[in-house]
C-alpha cells in the first residue's frame, strides 16, 4: 500500500482521517441525527472504536478552537464492518453537509466484498493520522512476550484465537496474517475473527463477570486500549511501527525478532458528486483542524501520528484498494464479505 515495504504490508499507506466536526457537538449514540443539523460527521462502526476516537476528538477540539460555525454532529452507523456506513454515503450523493470518517480497515471490507469501486467513488477530503497496530492478550493470559505466544501458535495454530476491530483486508487482520508469514506459518492456519471496531472487540478479548474472553489474542490501534493497556487489563506483546509506545514495556516486532513494519491510517471522504464549494469548505475545516497544536497533542497522546495535509487523496485511496487486493492474494486468502 501506500509507502509499504516489500517486508510489511501498508506501512505508511494508512491514512488519519480526523473528523469534521463542529462548534457544539451532539455525541449520539448510534442513531443519525436530525436532519435539521448543519454539518454531521458519520461514523461507520459502534461507539469506543478508532473511528469513534477520532471523531469525537477532532470534534471536541473543532470547538474549543472555535473553527466552526453553527453545529456539526457526530453519529455512529455501525454494520457489516463499516459497509452499511458505506451504503448511507451512496445514497446521500450530492450531500455536502455530510463526511464519515474512514480508513483502512473499511477499505479492506470494501475490497473484500467487491465493493472498491462505492468507496472510490466518494468524494476525499484529508488524511490526517497514522496509526501502529498492537498484539495484546488479557492480563489473565499466560503468555508473557510474542515470542512465548508465537511458540504455542507455531505448534497448534488452532488453539490460538485471534480477533480483531476489522474485517479481512482490514488493518487488525492484515496484521495478524504477515505475522503468521514472518513466523513461518501459513496465513491460511490463523483463526481469526472479525469484530466491528475496538469497542466490539474489546469485551471479547477482556471476557466479564461469568464469562471467559472469546479470543486469546487482540490485535488493534493502541489508542482503542490505552485505559486498559495503562491500568494492566491487557498486555501489550508487541507494537508494530519503528518505534515503542511511549510508557508501554513492549518491544516493535522487528525488536521481537519479526520482520514486519506496518501502520494503520484514517481519513475523512464525504458523499460522491457533492458542491465543490463544500469540498472546499470541508477541506479547509480539517485543514486547520490537522494543524492545530490541540491536535498534535491528541495525536501523541493517542499514540496517532498526525499527518499534514497535502496527500492527493484519490489516489492513495485507488493505490491502498490495488495494494490491499494484491496482498490477500499474495497471502493466499480469498476475499469475502464481512460478517454482518
Amino acid at each position: 500500500m501506500g509507502g509499504m515495504k516489500r517486508r510489511t504490508v501498508l506501512r505508511s499507506a494508512l491514512l488519519g482521517g480526523a473528523a469534521a466536526l463542529t462548534g457544539s457537538t451532539a455525541l449520539a449514540g448510534c442513531s443519525a441525527p436530525p436532519a435539521t443539523s448543519a454539518r454531521r460527521l458519520m461514523v461507520p462502526n459502534l461507539p469506543g472504536g478508532g473511528y469513534d476516537a477520532t471523531a469525537r476528538t477532532a470534534a471536541k477540539i473543532l470547538g474549543a478552537e472555535g473553527l466552526t460555525e453553527g453545529q456539526l454532529e457526530v453519529f455512529n452507523l455501525p454494520g457489516a464492518s463499516g459497509l452499511v456506513g458505506l451504503s448511507r454515503m451512496a445514497a446521500e450523493a450530492g450531500n455536502g453537509a455530510l463526511g464519515m470518517v474512514m480508513g483502512l480497515g473499511l477499505l479492506g471490507a470494501a475490497v473484500s466484498a467487491g465493493r472498491q469501486q462505492e468507496l472510490l467513488s466518494t468524494t476525499p477530503l484529508v488524511l490526517l493520522l497514522t496509526e501502529p497496530g498492537v498484539v495484546m492478550v488479557p492480563r489473565s493470559s499466560r503468555w508473557f512476550s510474542l515470542g512465548e505466544m508465537v511458540r504455542q501458535w507455531r505448534r497448534d495454530p488452532g488453539a490460538v484465537r485471534m480477533g480483531g476491530g476489522s474485517a479481512v483486508g482490514g488493518p487488525d487482520h492484515l496484521l495478524p496474517m504477515q505475522l503468521a508469514r514472518a513466523a513461518g506459518m501459513s496465513p491460511d492456519l490463523v483463526k481469526f475473527s472479525p469484530y466491528d471496531g475496538g469497542g466490539d472487540l474489546m469485551p471479547a478479548l477482556l471476557g466479564g463477570p461469568g464469562r471467559a474472553p472469546a479470543v486469546d489474542v487482540g490485535v488493534s490501534g493502541p489508542g482503542e486500549f490505552l485505559p486498559q493497556i495503562r491500568s494492566g487489563a491487557v498486555r501489550v506483546l508487541a507494537v508494530s511501527g519503528d518505534t515503542r509506545l511511549p510508557g508501554v514495556d513492549a518491544p516493535t516486532l522487528a525488536e521481537a525478532g519479526f520482520d514486519v513494519d506496518f501502520a494503520n491510517w484514517r481519513g475523512v471522504v464525504a458523499p460522491p458528486g457533492i458542491p465543490q464549494d463544500a469540498v472546499q469548505e470541508w477541506r479547509e475545516l480539517l485543514g486547520a483542524l490537522a494543524t492545530s497544536p490541540a491536535w498534535e497533542q491528541a495525536c501523541r497522546d493517542s499514540g496517532w501520528q498526525r499527518r499534514v495535509p497535502g496527500t492527493d487523496v484519490a489516489s492513495f485511496l485507488a493505490q491502498q484498494a490495488r495494494t490491499v487486493k494484491d496482498t490477500l492474494a499474495e497471502l493466499g486468502l480469498a476475499t469475502q464479505p464481512p460478517r454482518t
